[in-house]
């Protein structure tokens, strides 16, 4: 593949933004808060991970990654999530390289495990797995994810960083 990967620049924000806008619009499970959602992310500290895949000098992919808590607790979890790719280069393989990419850099990094919000079938290519135990609200338990890098798969409610909750009575999870 032609593009490469590397971490967000503060210049980029803007970019992702749109890209995200311009990813998530056709896809009808979009809530149309990931665009706010990465900035909201960003300006409190939560952007623990941020890349983008870059071709000819232009973004053509981003994935997020955001501290999760289950029971409360934060115990080196993240949540993945949102990831975006330029609508005219959606399966090529981006997304999933973007992912790859910040799953190994967490792992590398000492972190426990990733989890997420999203369709099953997606999401196994990728390790994710769904036991039941891990949940997420009223959620289907089988679109809550995780993948476990040490120690045991958790148990228990998963929450989200608080920009995925801008006050709202009834939060939106990270879309896949």
């Amino acid at each position: 593949m032609a593009f490469v990967i590397r971490p967000e620049r503060p210049e980029d924000a803007d970019i992702i933004h749109d890209l995200t806008v311009r990813a998530f619009a056709p896809m009808p499970f979009s809530s149309g808060t990931e665009a706010p959602i990465l900035r909201a992310l960003r300006e409190a500290g939560d952007l623990t991970l941020s890349l983008v895949a870059e071709e000819d000098g232009a973004i053509i992919g981003h994935v997020a990654f955001s501290p999760v808590a289950i029971n409360g607790v934060h115990a080196g979890w993240f949540g993945l999530g949102p990831v975006s790719v330029a609508p005219e280069r959606q399966r090529q393989g981006i997304g999933k390289a973007l992912m790859a990419e910040g799953l190994a850099r967490l792992k590398r990094a000492g972190a426990a495990g990733c989890a997420l919000i999203g369709n099953p079938a997606v999401y196994a290519r990728m390790g994710f797995a769904s036991d039941g135990a891990l949940t997420y609200r009223d959620l289907d338990p089988a679109l809550v994810q995780r993948v476990v890098f040490a120690g045991d798969a958790p148990r228990g409610e998963l929450a989200f960083a608080p920009a995925f909750d801008p006050g709202a009575s009834t939060p939106a999870p990270p879309s896949p």
